[in-house]
């Protein structure tokens, strides 16, 4: 019964629509009366020019007049574009008319817009209201597509409001407005519907996996359509539909359950086998939430455009500190993994008796279920905290002792150098897997520590065939190029780390020969302030004017505070020579270096050998000192490493 109600109302909507575009366009002549009479020829290029020009004109006033600030500057935007093209245009050029700004709603300055009325008189009064500067001979100018889908966006967010203030009537009936074939049966706009599907339609598919490839390839076929057509934000919008159907597929491979009432569906696209057709309800429901998704990302793409210099700057900080956040599904994925690598050596080490350790496996793999339960209802996870992958031990190898087999001398050196270097290769993926761990990045991570299982196993071969005493495996050098990412997991964001490595060629002060220098190094740090800075200095090492120091000292600082922003930037780190007085004698002076700290900005450590200054005076003596902090000040430090890999050549 109220289905029936719904679609009789619908049909009365209809009716008042279409009675109200025929209306209207009678007199939207008058809405926008016609100022002068364009000198270009009807229908010419340089007539549409002007024809927009006058149209902007109209909006930018009407916007201004509304207080809508934003919309006119974006219109102002597009005045100067085709004030531009014009020009070129009388000049004899030629302009790409694709990239003609698109005609724009004057914007009748009635007040600022409010949800549209379930009567439609009033909606199509506004979507229609177009300046027309021509003569009024020709046909009147029908509603461009722009306007109709600029309609369908407030009507979208009229159907939120009501949802929103519980009165879901009226949100069906904004809800029912949205459908932009009544517009085109009613005014001849042909309305493109958000993922284009070929007058064909869809092949029916057999299987959920063909489904959701279908509909991934359509929205991607979308984006790309719209990436042409210069909308970037519709581009955006079906990307991201795309990459929520790639995610699917790949939990669906996985055997995980997947959500499909959450996945948009392509009009026309017939229901993923084995999964019932959406309710009147439920279907509501579903396009209510994709308005409101729809609707947050065309504010925040909107945004991005509109922004002053200052907004942009904190919207790039949000966005540098998301960059390493990964949907819950990748998560998911990678926790799982992880859960599985401990379970898996707690059964090996069951295996070999060692109940201990097995006890260690087991409880690190519990420990990560609250985690697993997190990504599963869609919490970001911090991967950092997550344990490294277990067993690196040599007794994790596989080891076969045939001691009545004997090896060539040759044939043990080869061996040497194939095992050193394998377990060189190994520690370096982990080195960086763990890296990439710390920044959040599990797509790196999860790729060197496949890399390092790789290396691993070869390890096992490798000592599998020296214990059988045979020939060392045939092996090849490959070439590979990866990035990777400096970082010092062991320091806290509150550590910085100056370590004095060592003097050379120190200067001695008059009076004493340079074989002996008992030199020491000082240094303060003039943070939190210059009055009460951070002290500290190494020991001294006797008898010589190259010592070698060695020795680090750790500051507390604030990453984010300006005082320590400022020493970075402009002032650096000073450090002073002494060669240390004996009994009743002071220490003596022998020189002053500066170390620069601007490229902690980018960089996680700097290492510098400076010269040693009397005054302005070089002395010829040089200290090398270094500065290490967690990671860089702003972004990451970034690396791309080219090297010989060593493969060994496995059947």
């Amino acid at each position: 019964m109220e289905q029936n109600n719904i679609n009789t109302d619908l049909d009365k909507l209809t009716k008042l629509i279409c009675t109200s575009v025929r209306d209207v366009m009678r007199s939207s002549v008058l809405l926008c009366p016609q100022e002068r009479k364009p000198s270009a020829v009807v229908g010419s290029v340089e007539h549409t020019l002007e024809e927009r020009i006058s149209m902007y004109r109209t909006a930018i006033t009407n916007a201004k007049t509304a207080g809508e600030s934003t919309k006119a500057r974006r219109y102002e935007r597009g005045l100067k574009t085709l004030q531009s093209m014009l020009s070129s245009v009388r000049k004899g050029g030629k302009i790409n008319e694709a990239e003609i700004p698109p005609p724009v709603s004057c914007g009748v300055p009635d007040g600022p817009p409010r949800p549209p009325a379930p009567a439609a008189g009033y909606l199509l009064k506004r979507s229609i209201v177009v300046c027309w500067t021509g003569p009024p001979e020709p046909p009147l100018r029908q509603p461009t597509k722009e306007m109709l889908l600029e309609r369908q966006k407030e009507y979208r967010m009229a159907a939120l409001k009501a949802k929103q203030a519980g009165d879901i009537e009226k949100a069906k009936m904004h809800i029912k407005a949205i459908d932009l074939t009544c517009y085109s049966s009613c005014v001849g706009v042909s309305a493109a519907p958000e993922a284009p599907v070929s007058q064909s339609g869809p092949v029916q598919p057999k299987t959920v996996l063909e489904a959701l490839e279908q509909r991934m390839a359509k929205y991607k076929e979308a984006c790309a359509q719209a990436k042409a057509s210069g909308d970037d934000r519709k581009a955006r919008m079906h990307d991201r539909i795309a990459k929520q159907y790639q995610s699917a597929i790949r939990s669906h491979k996985a055997g995980r359950p997947v959500n499909y009432d959450e996945l948009p569906v392509p009009p026309g696209f017939p229901p993923i086998p084995g999964q019932q057709a959406a309710a009147p309800e439920q279907g509501f429901a579903a396009v209510l939430e994709t308005a409101n998704k729809l609707a947050s990302n065309e504010a925040d793409a909107g945004d991005e455009d509109e922004e002053e210099e200052g907004e942009k700057k904190e919207k790039e900080t949000k966005e540098q500190l998301c960059v390493n956040l990964l949907s819950a599904s990748q998560q998911l994925e990678f926790l799982e993994g992880r859960k599985k690598q401990y379970m898996k050596a707690a059964l090996q080490a069951k295996q070999k008796n060692d109940v201990e350790q097995a006890k260690i496996y087991l409880r690190t793999a519990k420990g990560l279920e609250p985690m697993i339960e997190a990504a599963r209802s869609g919490k970001a996870v911090d991967i950092s905290k997550v344990p490294s992958p277990p067993g690196d031990e040599d007794e994790d190898f596989i080891l076969v002792h045939h001691s009545d087999v004997q090896s060539s001398e040759k044939a043990e050196e080869v061996y040497s150098q194939l095992s050193k270097l394998l377990q060189e290769q190994y520690e370096k993926c982990m080195t960086f897997s763990k890296q990439f761990t710390h920044t959040g990045n599990i797509a790196e991570t999860t790729k060197f520590e496949k890399m390092a299982e790789r290396c691993k196993k070869s390890l096992e071969i490798l000592k599998l065939a020296q214990n059988r005493g045979l020939e060392p495996p045939k092996h090849h050098f490959e070439e590979r190029t990866y990035r990777t990412v400096r970082i010092f997991p062991e320091l806290s964001s509150t550590d910085m780390v100056i370590m004095v490595v060592r003097g050379m060629n120190l200067p001695a002060p008059h009076g004493v020969a340079s074989n002996d220098l008992d030199a020491y190094v000082k240094f303060d740090f003039p943070y939190p302030s210059s009055d009460q800075p951070q002290k500290h200095k190494t020991a001294v090492v006797k008898n010589t004017n190259s010592p070698e120091y060695n020795q680090s000292f750790t500051l507390n600082i604030n990453r984010n505070h300006r005082g320590f922003r400022r020493v970075v930037q402009s002032k650096g780190l000073k450090l002073e020579v002494f060669h240390k007085g004996g009994f009743l004698r002071s220490d003596k002076p022998v020189g002053t270096a500066l170390i620069k700290l601007e490229k902690l900005e980018t960089q996680s450590e700097v290492r510098e050998i400076v010269e040693v200054m009397d005054g302005r005076k070089p002395t010829g003596g040089r200290l090398e000192v270094r500065v290490r902090l967690r990671e860089p000040l702003s972004g990451q430090d970034l690396q791309t490493v080219t090297e010989r890999w060593l493969v060994l050549d496995q059947s």
